[in-house]
């Protein structure tokens, strides 16, 4: 399965984000962005060979209230939640390799971030 779009896939992300063991990672992303358009078939095979993570394709410009106040300048930025908590957020090269090897270093114990966006995985599963 691909990543789910809020808006569009509301309805099955909201299912997804039901069970509080899942993990949620999301790009930030922008429709004008030739490089989001590139790394997209990448996102979404990952999503596809990770079917116990929520993965979620999330345009700044149709749900800016999933930033809050926080700004996204460098595209993909990357939000991942373990456990409730963010565990990672930050812009990162469009290379799928990256966000793989990032993936399998985090686990449930490891440390939070601390960021200014509003509970993204509550928003979703709104």
């Amino acid at each position: 399965m691909s990543a789910f779009e809020p808006g569009t896939d509301a309805h099955a992300l909201r299912n997804s984000l039901d069970r509080p063991d899942i993990d949620l990672v999301a790009c930030f992303c922008a429709a004008w962005c030739d490089t989001c358009r590139e790394y997209r078939p990448k996102f979404d095979a990952l999503a596809a060979q990770t079917p116990a993570t929520v993965f979620a394709w999330i345009d700044i410009e149709d749900h800016p209230e999933l930033l809050g106040e926080e700004d996204v300048e460098n595209f993909p930025t990357i939000l991942v939640q373990r456990g409730g908590r963010t565990v990672f957020y930050g812009p990162m090269l469009p290379h799928i390799g990256h966000l793989e090897r990032l993936l399998a270093t985090l686990d449930a114990g490891s440390p939070a971030v601390a960021t200014r966006l509003p509970d993204v995985r509550g928003l979703l599963a709104a």
